[in-house]
């Protein structure tokens, strides 16, 4: 019974990722897809550079939410005593973000995906790294660093707020996934060639 939950968890958490919303919102917007633009990402920062700062926001809060509700659903509706179900589906739902199933796998790079997870798991972590990657983003331009490096220590703040190992592993695995998804901005970012925010 317990592998069959947790095979339901992992469908319907990477269905749920593999939502494109930046994708469907360009599309009805303009009838234009998003990965023959820019970077060819479907997150927000893509979304951004066709439809402006206001569909930039409205992308990653609903990618957000995208992300924590596969981790909610797994946490409260499984009695999920030791987080087992909710941290598969948090990676998973990532996965599906940026490995989408309906868009040939090519997705996002799973930030605001990844932060609607770890919000689900615990609030406080979630909250204190979207405001990092708010000042990062802020001060330095770069939307890529602020990802990086908000990503980078979540596992580091999950532990010291006392979270279960679970989590805390969850966080390293994603942190280490999203910070791979970025390896091409990495390098622009050395070459001092990353794009800023405008």
């Amino acid at each position: 019974m317990e592998y069959l939950i947790a095979l339901i968890v992992v469908i319907v958490a990477y269905l749920i990722g593999s939502i494109p919303t930046g994708y469907l919102i360009v599309k009805a917007k303009t009838n234009q897809d998003i990965r023959t633009i820019g970077s060819g990402s479907t997150g927000a920062t893509n979304v951004k550079r066709v439809l402006g700062k206001k569909w930039f926001f409205i992308v990653m809060i609903l990618d957000a939410i995208k992300g924590a509700t596969p981790a909610l659903l797994a946490k409260y509706l499984t009695l999920d005593t030791y987080g087992i179900y909710a941290v598969l589906a948090s990676i998973f739902v990532i996965i599906g973000h940026s490995k989408p199933i309906f868009l040939q796998f090519k997705g996002g790079k799973s930030v605001a995906s990844g932060v609607g997870t770890i919000l689900a798991l615990n609030w406080m972590v979630g909250l204190i790294i979207a405001a990092i990657w708010g000042v990062i983003t802020y001060i330095s331009k770069y939307v890529s660093l602020g990802s990086i490096i908000a990503l980078g220590i979540s596992p580091i703040l999950m532990y010291f707020l006392k979270n279960p190992i679970g989590y805390v592993v969850y966080c390293a695995i994603a942190g280490i996934y999203i910070i791979y998804l970025h390896r091409e901005n990495i390098a622009r970012l050395i070459k001092g060639e990353e794009n800023k925010v405008r």
